[in-house]
């Protein structure tokens, strides 16, 4: 499929049926897999053949799929996990351990802000939060001697910050280390970070891959450009015989397309089990089918409600990177010049109090904690999913009190134009 444009990837790639085969995706709905000998099944427990065993490990289903989001991101290997939160976890987790530390933007999403300064610190490993507005200076300044990566993500969540890809990749690269980017609110159709730099790129698939709120998903794709035998002495996991699989050594056996995604497959997943139900990948293909032409949708609706809020006089502020004068248009402009995604920050003049009556009278725009959907949905994130952050730390990824975060979804622009007014005239 290397050869078609995105939009034919969307609809055909990663499962291409022969003859009398299922044209649709089969749900192998299996925790197991039959073999005719033992020393059959041994060669897969040696990594020696490819091939099914264990569906905590791998799923055929799960497979196909994850081989469609590789080809649209441009990669070389992929693997879905059960979350978006578990694919960050495993695509930090797989190549850093106790006692080593991580670069990330200070502009994340909360959930995974969380998962880092508080779970993954707890597991012996330290993050240092750069501005994405940092300069190169101040930014090669938050690394040390033990970094083995840097995080950030290509449009943040809510902050809706546009990373500099290209000046994190540089930095990754000069201190010899991977760029880790979490795609999700772009999505390969409006931005493909390894064609800037980035060497591993995360989605939770739950948003706008799925797109219609069923099933909750998140994938790792591995650019397949980092030489891990460069920089041996960072990556011991990858260069030096793993005991569990009797010696292997992943960088060598497997060479850099295949490494990361391996080891994420034999270690991560084998000892941690978040894998993706197979029923899960089956509904996430079905979105991934019209991604390309959601997309487009949501940028529209998007742009639209940044340029009315943007002139209402309830509205102290309003982020959306794709909007004339946002501050980083700029940079939307060279990485996501097609669009960015569906979703508009918006403070409201009142503070918390004002956005909280806001949304009690919204009708299109429900109040969940879901994002990047078919239908249009709106949260106050200091209330919700950066509950647990202080008011130094909201600032720092840019959620303020009065901050709403509203997605856009399908339905007529003019519809949800005017769901906003008449909530914006009860304020």
């Amino acid at each position: 499929m290397n050869n078609y444009h995105l939009g034919t990837k969307c609809v055909q790639g990663g499962y291409t049926p022969g003859n009398g085969e299922p044209r649709q995706i089969p749900i192998v709905q299996s925790t197991t897999f039959k073999y005719s000998t033992s020393e059959d099944m041994g060669k897969l427990f040696d990594l020696e053949a490819s091939g099914y065993f264990y569906t905590r490990l791998q799923n055929p289903t799960n497979d196909m799929v994850a081989n469609k989001i590789c080809q649209l991101e441009g990669g070389t290997a992929a693997m879905l996990t059960s979350s978006g939160q578990a694919a960050n976890f495993f695509a930090v987790f797989n190549i850093a351990g106790c006692g080593d530390h991580i670069v990330a933007s200070s502009s994340i999403y909360g959930g995974t802000f969380n998962l880092f300064s508080v779970t993954m610190k707890k597991m012996g490993i330290d993050f240092t939060f750069v501005s994405p507005d940092c300069t190169p200076e101040e930014l090669d300044a938050a690394f040390k001697p033990n970094t083995k990566a840097v995080f950030g993500e290509t449009i943040a969540n809510p902050a809706l910050t546009v990373l500099d890809i290209e000046k994190f990749a540089n930095a990754a690269h000069a201190h010899g280390v991977p760029l880790i980017v979490d795609n999700t609110f772009a999505t390969p159709v409006n931005c493909r970070p390894f064609e800037w730099g980035a060497d591993i790129v995360t989605h939770s698939t739950t948003k706008y891959m799925d797109g219609h709120g069923a099933g909750v998903g998140g994938c790792i794709v591995d650019s397949g450009k980092f030489d891990w035998t460069k920089h041996a002495e960072k990556f011991p996991g990858l260069c030096t015989p793993d005991d569990s699989y009797h010696g292997i050594t992943y960088a060598e056996k497997f060479g850099i397309e295949g490494a990361y995604i391996t080891k994420a497959t034999a270690q991560m997943m084998r000892d941690l089990g978040s894998i993706q139900a197979p029923m899960n990948a089956f509904i996430l293909n079905l979105g991934l089918e019209s991604l390309h032409v959601r997309m487009k949708r949501h940028c529209e609706n998007g742009l639209a409600v940044a340029k009315f809020l943007s002139g209402h006089d309830k509205i102290e502020f309003v982020s959306y990177p794709s909007l004339p004068g946002d501050k980083y248009y700029d940079l939307a402009q060279k990485y996501l010049p097609n669009g960015s995604c569906g979703v508009v920050s918006f403070g409201m003049k009142g503070g918390r109090k004002a956005a909280e009556e806001f949304m009690k009278h919204m009708n299109l725009g429900a109040i969940e904690t879901h994002v990047a959907d078919a239908r249009t949905c709106c949260l106050h994130p200091a209330s919700a999913t950066h509950r647990q952050m202080n008011d130094a730390e909201l600032e720092a990824c840019g959620v303020y009190p009065n901050l709403v975060r509203y997605s856009c979804g399908l339905e007529d622009a003019e519809d949800l134009i005017a769901d906003i007014a008449q909530a914006l005239d009860k304020v």
